[in-house]
């Protein structure tokens, strides 16, 4: 990680707590001035970068383990939705102080992160900021030659799915803020809890990349919203879509919160930051890919079907009558 200021205590900063996280040959031990990803004969690499910013993406006074891991998953996510195979990630951490504690913590909480999904850290940059705190990483993958899965591959005819639960994220962060919804879990700590670690440490589902490379026709991760991120996705591939509203699946905590109408599923449906696949399947291969899904111990859910056209995705309740999505999104502008 190389730095920009000629104190040595920068570098003893990352001797101390990422050093030992570059176990990857290609890192060098952090000692260069850049890192080598080894290319394999056949494979492309595949890169994604997101940024997370104190404020923004995770609140103050979240617990440094969390704010390290939801930095990798993010990326993580990404490189599943593509199908690829994790290779390694650099990170930009840009800190207004050093404290020895939170530090620690962090650096803990991304090393296991980084050897559970085979990610190692390759290099970065540590700088001082006297704004947020903000972790930039830039994972990569490896996937064989044209076989990355675009958002641009979706036909009509295809089903619609999506891995896990959705919404659970945006309702945690609503209840870490303050909002009402969180008098419905005053005597259920498990529910509260549930939603909470949703927003704070997200499931990217790494385990599935193969089976999305191997099946899906079109896929993404949902990191604005589902309905947001389905439009994109309907219109890179130039369709549209019919989505069942009551098929998105939900979790526990949060179809508790629908039954009171403590929630709505319009809110879930456009929160953000699920970090769940949504994919596209032809018809004939569905059961398949449904078949390997639960082999690689992930939950998918069929919420719908690609139509020919260019309008937006039609959200439909269920007596098949269409409800207009006020917000398909969260946006950062």
């Amino acid at each position: 990680m190389v730095s920009e200021r000629a104190a040595s205590g920068e570098d003893s900063l990352i001797a101390r707590y990422f050093k030992p996280l570059a176990t990857d040959a290609g890192a060098f031990g952090l000692d260069d001035d850049a890192a080598a990803l080894q290319v394999r004969s056949g494979e492309e690499i595949v890169v994604t970068t997101d940024a997370i910013v104190e404020g923004v993406h995770f609140l103050k006074d979240d617990p440094p383990d969390t704010v390290a891991r939801k930095a990798l998953r993010v990326n993580l996510s990404d490189l599943a939705a593509k199908g690829a195979a994790t290779a390694g990630f650099v990170m930009t951490l840009a800190l207004r102080g050093v404290d020895d504690s939170w530090l620690a913590a962090f650096a803990r909480a991304l090393g296991e992160d980084a050897r559970a999904f085979g990610c190692p850290l390759l290099g970065g940059d540590t700088v001082s900021t006297p704004g947020p705190l903000t972790v930039s990483i830039t994972a990569f993958g490896r996937v064989p030659a044209g076989k990355m899965v675009h958002r641009s591959g979706a036909r009509p005819g295809d089903r619609v799915l999506v891995t896990g639960t959705i919404g659970d994220a945006a309702l945690g962060l609503e209840i870490l803020k303050g909002g009402r919804i969180g008098h419905a879990f005053v005597d259920d700590h498990p529910g509260r809890d549930a939603l909470v670690a949703r927003y704070r440490v997200p499931e990217p589902r790494n385990a599935l990349a193969l089976v999305v490379r191997d099946y899906a026709s079109a896929a993404i991760d949902i990191s604005d919203g589902l309905a947001g991120d389905l439009t994109k996705l309907c219109a890179a591939s130039g369709v549209s879509a019919l989505i069942d509203l009551p098929s998105v699946p939900t979790s526990a905590p949060a179809a508790k919160l629908l039954s009171q109408g403590a929630t709505t599923i319009e809110t879930l449906a456009s929160g953000g930051d699920d970090y769940e696949i949504l994919c596209t399947v032809a018809e004939a291969r569905s059961e398949a890919l449904a078949a390997a899904a639960q082999r690689a111990g992930v939950a998918l859910t069929s919420i719908g079907t690609v139509i020919a056209g260019f309008q937006a995705p039609r959200f439909l309740d269920g007596e098949g009558s269409e409800i207009v999505l006020k917000r398909l999104s969260y946006s950062h502008f």
